[in-house]
């Protein structure tokens, strides 16, 4: 089989691109680490992948707000590319301050006009969140969760993970359309608030999806806990081989296939 091939966008400040490469590379895809210049300068094209990754880390340091400026040069520079990107049925994927860049892209919650619908705002606890989270998997469209167990467990490093969305017309369409893909939860996948929602997300909400299931984004790291050994509890697993992240980007491989 091909592998299908991912584009790991890098700009600077981008500090998680290594590992989700190799998360990428371990679940049977090519990656291949893009810088947005070389792109924006037509050096590369974007339809010559299958998959786009924006992975973690603090884009142009974050200025003005988390993402907005990456994310600005893919609304502006990119529009076109990755609007037909979408339309010929590829992937993306946006982790943390990919998650955060997507949003403010206008690419999530929908793609259609570009517009911004949400945002990731400041956590409400006011400090940088750095610990693991269990997350309730939603019964959603997202190709990328398929087969994914009701509750798993993730990493979170961020400081602007609140998600709010612009109306409650926006939460009402995400609800209905089956757009939440993750909200935080207990080891039950029972919702509250904070410890267990670490940013006071409206509605609890940890992760979304377009409208047709292939455009995702998420504030966890599911790039984090690739194998069982990642687990701060890895003595007590067993066997087990993978971990929680790893059937994510198992489905892109095989959305492929």
């Amino acid at each position: 089989m091909v592998k299908p091939k991912v584009l790991i966008l890098k700009t600077a400040g981008t500090n998680c691109d290594l590992e989700t490469a190799f998360a990428f590379e371990t679940a049977g895809a090519a990656p291949e680490a893009v810088h947005i210049n070389e792109l924006a300068r037509g050096e590369r094209r974007l339809a010559d992948f299958q998959i786009l990754a924006i992975s973690g880390g603090f884009s142009y340091g974050d200025d003005i707000s988390a993402g907005k400026i990456l994310a600005n040069e893919l609304k502006y520079k990119l529009f076109d590319d990755l609007r037909a990107f979408i339309q010929r049925e590829r992937l993306i994927i946006g982790i943390c301050n990919g998650f955060q860049v997507l949003v403010k892209a206008g690419l999530l919650p929908g793609h259609a006009a570009c517009a911004q619908e949400a945002t990731l705002a400041p956590n409400d606890c006011g400090v940088f969140q750095d610990k693991w989270v269990h997350l309730k998997v939603e019964e959603s469209r997202c190709v990328w969760t398929r087969g994914c167990p009701e509750v798993i467990y993730l990493p979170i490093a961020h400081g602007e993970g609140k998600f709010i969305p612009k109306s409650e017309e926006i939460l009402t369409r995400l609800r209905e359309n089956r757009q939440v893909v993750f909200r935080y939860g207990d080891d039950k996948g029972k919702t509250g608030d904070y410890p267990v929602n670490p940013n006071g997300s409206i509605d609890a909400i940890a992760g979304i999806c377009d409208e047709t299931g292939r455009v995702f984004g998420l504030m966890p790291h599911p790039e984090r806990h690739l194998i069982s050994l990642q687990h701060p509890r890895w003595t007590r697993l067993g066997t087990k081989r993978h971990g929680d992240g790893f059937q994510i980007f198992l489905n892109a491989v095989n959305y492929f296939k």
